[in-house]
């Protein structure tokens, strides 16, 4: 596998990551909740319920393009489809805040289960692997790029909940939470479009 490869995978993913949404209210949740151990706890769950999505996804898209060029075709043309969907969620708008309920679980539990119970996580791999997922990947490669995953994500929240524990940042954050969104949204657009072009 090149190493240049690579590169446009960890930036999609880190975009993804960064995107506000209810994995980020969680996070917040738990850091102010508990403190930064509690934060970095649900960060480090994240990681590991979206690798084992990415695993999946990974080695799915694999095998799917090595038994049929037509299906991968469709495959990708889904995924370009699917990119521009979210992107017109994103641009439109919840038009309601995330609620903080309350849990008896802890930050590794609910981090996990956010990540792990949200079919939105493996739609959104499958459409982004689809666009660089090879058939001919070994399974270490296939691996390596579910690892790759599980450590950007979980990296991200991990290092949130760092910055964000006992400072202002978690109010900012949520003040301009609309502004990122609207990004992200314009970012996911142009790859939706560029895919399908």
């Amino acid at each position: 596998m090149d190493l240049a490869a690579l590169a446009p995978i960890v930036i999609v993913l880190i975009l993804g990551a960064m995107s506000p949404g209810p994995s980020l209210a969680v996070l917040i949740r738990n850091t102010v909740e508990g403190g930064k151990q509690r934060g970095v706890a649900c960060g480090v769950g994240h990681g590991i319920g979206f690798g084992i999505y990415a695993f999946i996804a990974v080695a799915g898209i694999a095998q799917l393009k090595a038994s049929a060029s037509g299906a991968a075709d469709l495959l990708e043309i889904l995924g370009g489809l699917f990119l521009l969907l979210l992107a017109v969620l994103m641009l439109k708008g919840s038009g309601n805040e995330d609620t903080h309920q309350s849990s008896g679980r802890r930050g590794f539990s609910e981090g996990f289960l956010i990540a792990f119970l949200n079919p939105k996580i493996l739609a959104f791999l499958l459409a982004i692997f689809s666009q660089f997922v090879q058939p001919d990947f070994t399974w270490g490669e296939r691996a390596l790029v579910a690892c790759i995953a599980m450590c950007t994500d979980g990296g991200w929240y991990v290092l949130v909940a760092l910055t964000i524990s006992g400072t202002s940042l978690q109010t900012k954050l949520e003040e301009n939470a609309r502004k990122v969104e609207l990004t992200m949204g314009c970012l996911l657009a142009g790859l939706g479009v560029w895919i399908l072009l």
